[in-house]
């Protein structure tokens, strides 16, 4: 049963301090940074680092690797240091689709081979919208075969950038309507690939109120999961990310009411007609919190 990340922590990789308290954040993942927050002089160093963290840290959480773009100088050199270390997972910025991701596939399939590592066990998560040919290139994720494909995330910098544009939001400084229309075509895209959906980043590390609005109403969207750019946000994305108590018990009851009576298309549930549609969504309650990490 593949975990659910529902927190995914960016980790500057060249950060010693932060590096050092990386492991007690609760995080489901934390995500090694060898990409933005790394300047080109400091690439090395930083990779010497993550090889470290991946070989001594004792920490709970899955590490994943945000490895250099397919087409940047550094991105070989990041994988043949980072994979004979098997990170749970690679991050793939800048992808122009799932091309992208099966070359990684096959880069990673390599030296899996070379280093005698049990092959497919490096799982790979796209941020898949940082140019406007990726995002022309959704739908094609879910006509793929990509065993690697964890899940999908997106981005809107990145776009807002590949785009021209001048600024990401509106006059009232929510995402602009191209934003909010890459994000659902995200989720789509995800869902009809059946993998995990992975929400972007809220940049406002201390509006904890402004995370927990936004991750909640994620939740409900149909995310399973939101990048952090701060430890604070952790807590608050894994109890965002996680049915309530109230929503598994409603969920166990609606499966218990159709058990009882399993010919029939509709049931009552605390006084409320409840059909196979909301027996279908009960069930996905309860597969998310037996698959949500530790």
């Amino acid at each position: 049963m593949v975990e659910i990340l529902r927190s995914l922590l960016f980790v500057p990789a060249n950060d010693e301090k932060k590096l050092a308290k990386a492991g007690d954040r609760n995080a489901d993942a934390l995500l090694l940074d060898l990409e933005d927050s790394v300047l080109p002089s400091q690439k090395t160093s930083a990779r010497e680092m993550c090889c470290d963290f991946l070989q001594t840290s004792q920490t709970q959480s899955k590490i994943w690797v945000r490895i250099n773009s397919l087409d940047s100088p550094y991105c070989l050199d990041d994988l043949k240091a980072v994979i004979p270390l098997q990170p749970a997972g690679i991050m793939l910025p800048k992808p122009d689709g799932p091309v992208d991701v099966e070359t990684l596939s096959k880069l990673i399939q390599n030296l899996e081979g070379k280093n005698k590592l049990v092959k497919g066990g490096i799982k790979i998560l796209p941020i898949a919208t940082e140019t406007a040919r990726a995002v022309l290139s959704l739908p094609l994720y879910a006509r793929v075969y990509l065993p690697r494909l964890l899940g999908l995330s997106w981005g809107a910098e990145d776009l807002a950038t590949d785009l021209g544009a001048t600024t990401k939001h509106d006059e009232n400084g929510n995402l602009a309507f191209t934003y909010q229309m890459v994000r659902s075509h995200m989720l789509l895209s995800a869902k009809a690939a059946g993998v995990q959906a992975i929400d972007a980043l809220y940049e406002d590390f201390r509006d904890s109120t402004g995370l927990r609005n936004r991750a909640t109403a994620a939740f409900s969207e149909g995310f399973t999961g939101m990048l952090a750019i701060h430890p604070a946000q952790v807590e608050i994305i894994n109890q965002s990310f996680s049915p309530t108590n109230s929503q598994i018990e409603h969920a166990e009851a609606v499966v218990r009411a159709f058990a009882e009576n399993p010919n029939a298309g509709a049931v009552s549930v605390d006084g409320k007609m409840t059909d196979i549609p909301h027996f279908k969504q009960a069930l996905n309650v309860l597969s998310v919190s037996k698959k949500i990490a530790n």
